[in-house]
């Protein structure tokens, strides 16, 4: 019997799914993070409880199959939000364990191409997040800035602007999926915020800039105007290194 299965929506979790899919030997129909699933009462709807006993041990037996870029690429699929990731890494794992070679690089198969293209596109997402993203200072001396990714790039993001910054507190907030990035020189810790330090804009709120943050403003819109060359606009291939979904979050740009 076909079920349809329904998680937390972590990797752990999806993991849990897995393991329950072999050990039980049911077939899965679909699976969803429970909070964006809406169960049908006619169907064999089951939700499976994160369980990081068996996630480490499905995790064991896929590292002795694949590299640690493959696993990564798995979680990949995660983050990039597709209603089809979890059947793909599903059905990817499958394959893997089927087989008794190595076919993370078959990209003959369907899941292992649709894994790969995932991974490569939240990959280019991450780099673009690296490049865009201004901090503004507040008056609590925190160095915050707002993002709206295409895909939740928020768990690969956090290393680099640690050694990055590392002798500042700073935020970076995910102002699409409502959570962010904390670092208190420290540590870097997950977070959520209070909507009111946002505008309508989902910009950080003016009234928590510190005073010079106006003047730097400014300053960078001046440097940006005065190194733009009229006679050079070439706006094709400026909106191929910088997208024009960014330009709301790019001082010179607002």
């Amino acid at each position: 019997m076909e079920v349809d299965y329904q998680y937390d929506g972590s990797f752990t979790g999806l993991l849990s799914v897995i393991f329950e899919i072999y050990t039980s030997r049911q077939t899965p129909k679909s699976i969803q993070k429970n909070y964006l699933s809406s169960p049908n009462l006619f169907a064999n709807n089951k939700y499976v409880k994160t369980n990081k006993t068996h996630s480490d041990r499905l995790l064991i037996g896929l590292s002795k199959k694949v590299s640690r870029n493959t696993i990564r690429d798995l979680y990949k699929a995660i983050l990039f939000e597709s209603p089809s990731s979890e059947m793909h890494i599903y059905g990817m794992i499958k394959y893997i364990f089927d087989q008794p070679k190595s076919v993370e690089n078959d990209f003959r198969n369907n899941h292992v191409l649709a894994i790969q293209q995932m991974a490569k596109k939240v990959n280019r997402e991450v780099h673009r997040m690296h490049a865009f993203v201004r901090f503004q200072k507040t008056k609590d001396d925190i160095y915050t800035a707002t993002i709206h990714p295409d895909y939740d790039v928020i768990p690969l993001i956090g290393d680099h602007f640690e050694k990055r910054y590392s002798d500042q507190s700073w935020l970076i907030y995910d102002v699409k999926r409502d959570y962010g990035l904390f670092y208190d020189l420290q540590k870097v810790e997950t977070i959520q915020l209070n909507s009111a330090l946002m505008t309508s804009q989902n910009k950080v709120s003016r009234s928590i800039l510190a005073e010079k943050e106006l003047d730097f403003e400014k300053l960078w819109k001046h440097y940006f105007n005065s190194t733009n060359i009229p006679e050079r606009k070439n706006m094709k291939l400026h909106l191929q290194h910088v997208p024009k979904r960014y330009w709301k979050y790019l001082p010179e740009k607002s």
